[in-house]
């Protein structure tokens, strides 16, 4: 006699925080691993996804959280999330296979390797950035992702008034951010957490915020009247990110 199907798994919790999402019986799963970039060319979005739909990138992307949420709850859109950590890639692939998400796909991969080599020009609608990585050690400082020309980079990939968020609990990248990102979007700092996630959209966020740490949060469309070669001339006339991370950030950076 056929058994009933299985009820999906129990929630699973990051610091009492409930991942989202169920783990659903193994028929369902999906697999989301992004094997092998293009060997020439750059990714064909369609090809990649079955459809036709807008794309979000999730740069960075941890452990999967705010992408599986988003994609959980946003099904009409394609979404793919890189990181250069394997591990974490591949805690976020079993739990986005496990929960059947057609609509994902994640790659182990740096941000800037994959706007610059992969993505056409204004083909993906939002590029998200949780907590980049400050690297509190000056020699490192050059390892720092946002910088005028990352983010001439963004600007090129994004459609025509898309989206870029960006997040960090780090003062002094905040305080960089709000100096360069306006130049190449109408940026707006966010008062309050997400709605979707108050609890935290990532687990560093989760982090910080039971730490009582202050998360800065902003968001911006890309400035529609600003040419790809305009972006680069204003990228070699700003600052690099050379501002102080404040060194007593880093053990938060070891449990997150």
């Amino acid at each position: 006699m056929p058994q009933p199907n299985p009820q999906p798994g129990p929630v699973e919790r990051e610091f009492g925080v409930a991942f989202p999402g169920r783990v659903l019986e193994a028929t369902k799963w999906t697999q989301t691993a992004l094997k092998a970039m293009p060997a020439d060319g750059r990714l064909n979005w369609t090809d990649l996804f079955g459809r036709e739909a807008p794309v979000v990138l999730d740069l960075g992307c941890g452990n999967g959280r705010f992408l599986i949420g988003s994609a959980l709850t946003r099904p009409g859109h394609d979404h793919l999330g890189t990181d250069i950590l394997p591990v974490v890639i591949r805690y976020a692939r079993k739990r986005a296979n496990q929960r059947g998400l057609p609509n994902v796909r994640f790659a182990v991969l740096g941000a800037h390797e994959l706007l610059e080599r992969y993505v056409e020009p204004h083909s993906a609608a939002e590029v998200h950035c949780y907590h980049p990585q400050p690297y509190y050690d000056p020699a490192q400082v050059r390892r720092r992702l946002i910088t005028p020309a990352f983010l001439a980079l963004v600007h090129r990939c994004l459609i025509p008034g898309g989206l870029l968020v960006v997040q960090t609990d780090n003062p002094g990248y905040w305080k960089y951010v709000r100096e360069v990102v306006p130049v190449f979007f109408d940026f707006h700092e966010r008062i309050g957490r997400w709605p979707d996630a108050p609890k935290g959209r990532t687990r560093r966020e989760i982090v910080a915020l039971k730490r009582g740490l202050p998360v800065f949060r902003g968001h911006g469309t890309a400035k529609p009247d600003l040419s790809e070669d305009d972006a680069l001339r204003l990228a070699e006339a700003l600052p690099p990110p050379t501002f102080d991370a404040d060194r007593r950030l880093r053990a938060l950076d070891e449990l997150a």
